[in-house]
């Protein structure tokens, strides 16, 4: 990923919080909980709750956290059809909601709005479309190059692009209006770089 570093800094800043706040985060595809633990070291009095539909990612996840007790907690679900975790401060969520189709994205981001604490935070750091079909081209053509500049070889870009045959990203502007439309108030776009943006909406 050529903009791992900012990407994943935009998140993590898109996050309105004092550092010593406690907080409660809920973390949604978290995979082997990368994005989780970029937060949890940044807000160390938070508490997380991470959901993914993959148990083996999850196995890798609780690896990751092994250490920390009460303050992790581990779902296995559908993130499409978000269940009762409480009211989160924070709704949090990295290159995972690009697997839904367009109405469950529709429908996740406005199941997120109804369960966040007043005040609190949806961060969506994800793989987005171009607005136009050249567009999605010429961002696809530009992370192929980059990657291959950081070392990526002909046999990794194939498996990446294998996988992305499933993928369903929507564009930035469909899903600001989509955030909106769920009753999130002046959602934004607080990074771009090709097919990755991290967006932003507060409760």
């Amino acid at each position: 990923m050529p903009c791992f570093d900012s990407f994943y800094g935009a998140a993590l800043d898109a996050l309105p919080f004092a550092r010593d706040a406690a907080l409660s985060v809920l973390d949604l595809g978290a995979g082997t909980g990368l994005l989780t633990a970029l937060v949890a070291e940044r807000h160390r009095n938070a508490r997380f709750t991470l959901v993914d539909v993959a148990g083996e990612m999850l196995a890798r996840a609780r690896e990751r956290f092994a250490g920390g007790g009460e303050r992790f907690r581990f779902v296995q679900g559908d993130i499409a059809a978000l269940p009762e975790f409480g009211r989160p401060d924070a709704v949090v969520s990295a290159l995972a909601i690009h697997h839904l189709e367009a109405t469950e994205k529709r429908a996740l981001f406005a199941a997120i709005r109804r369960a966040l604490a007043p005040g609190g935070v949806f961060v969506n750091a994800d793989q987005v479309a171009g607005e136009t079909p050249a567009e999605d081209a010429a961002q696809r053509a530009r992370w192929e190059a980059e990657a291959r500049a950081l070392g990526s070889g002909d046999a990794e870009l194939a498996a990446a692009k294998e996988r992305m045959r499933e993928d369903r990203p929507s564009t930035v502007p469909e899903q600001l209006r989509w955030l909106v439309e769920a009753g999130f108030a002046a959602p934004a776009c607080s990074f771009r770089h090709g097919m990755f943006a991290v967006l932003v909406a507060r409760a």
